[in-house]
């Protein structure tokens, strides 16, 4: 699905997946779950493209449910995969956490866990090797994309600056779809290892310039990365 110029999105807002297409080749940025796989595949060939014109995948962090594709990209096609040094060793499953899992509805946490198992997300496929990357990196991939590094809800968690596509994507530095209690609208992220400290980073982007702020779980917002921020720490109660 096209969401503006250079960006294009797949998956849903459960979990969602979003491709850099330049005519130097395409940056995919969060792998989303395995399953992903078959719409990756459409939206390259609905584009004219296809996995020879993935040049590397960015991940925001290293969780299961942006891992999805990563290594399959990676093993059978020489895509390399970043993501930051201080999430190196979860992208590779050589640590695990299990982090709160805070407020919970029935209804969406039902959805979530079903939407996961119906793409896969109950069998992860770790990386084994990555691209070590670090806060303030400009990569050499299709749209430049700039890290900005946003530790809390784990370690290693960034944001990646887009300019070419007018976005910023955070990964679950927030979210826009509370995937435990469908909540909608800016708010902290559900599994996040320090919260305190997650909520701290969102100060990082307050020199970002980009139409678009793009969460891994929920809808772009369009209304402004400081107004995301304060409706953010509002939720959070930090006024």
């Amino acid at each position: 699905m096209k969401l503006g110029n250079h960006l294009h999105r797949i998956g849903n807002d459960i979990v969602a997946v979003h491709l850099i297409v330049t005519d130097e080749g395409i940056t995919v940025v969060d792998a989303g779950l395995p399953g992903h796989w078959r719409e990756l595949t459409a939206e390259l060939a609905a584009l004219g493209r296809s996995v020879h014109d993935i040049r590397g995948v960015v991940l925001t962090h290293g969780d299961t449910d942006h891992l999805g594709f990563a290594e399959r990209l990676r093993r059978d096609h020489g895509v390399p995969a970043y993501v930051h040094a201080a999430d190196a060793a979860r992208a590779r499953g050589e640590t695990r956490t299990q982090p709160a899992w805070g407020p919970v509805k029935l209804g969406p946490t039902a959805r979530f866990l079903g939407y996961a198992a119906r793409k896969g997300g109950l069998r992860t496929t770790y990386l084994t090797e990555v691209v070590e990357i670090a806060d303030g990196d400009v990569l050499d991939l299709p749209g430049a994309p700039r890290v900005i590094g946003m530790p809390g809800h784990s370690p290693g968690s960034v944001a990646v600056h887009v300019p070419v596509a007018d976005a910023v994507f955070v990964g679950d530095a927030l979210t826009t779809r509370h995937i435990l209690t469908g909540g909608r609208g800016p708010q902290p992220a559900p599994f996040t290892d320090d919260p305190d400290e997650a909520l701290a980073s969102l100060d990082r982007l307050a020199d970002v310039r980009a139409t678009r702020l793009v969460p891994g779980h929920g809808a772009p917002w369009e209304g402004g990365v400081e107004e995301a921020v304060r409706r953010v720490s509002a939720v959070a109660g930090r006024r």
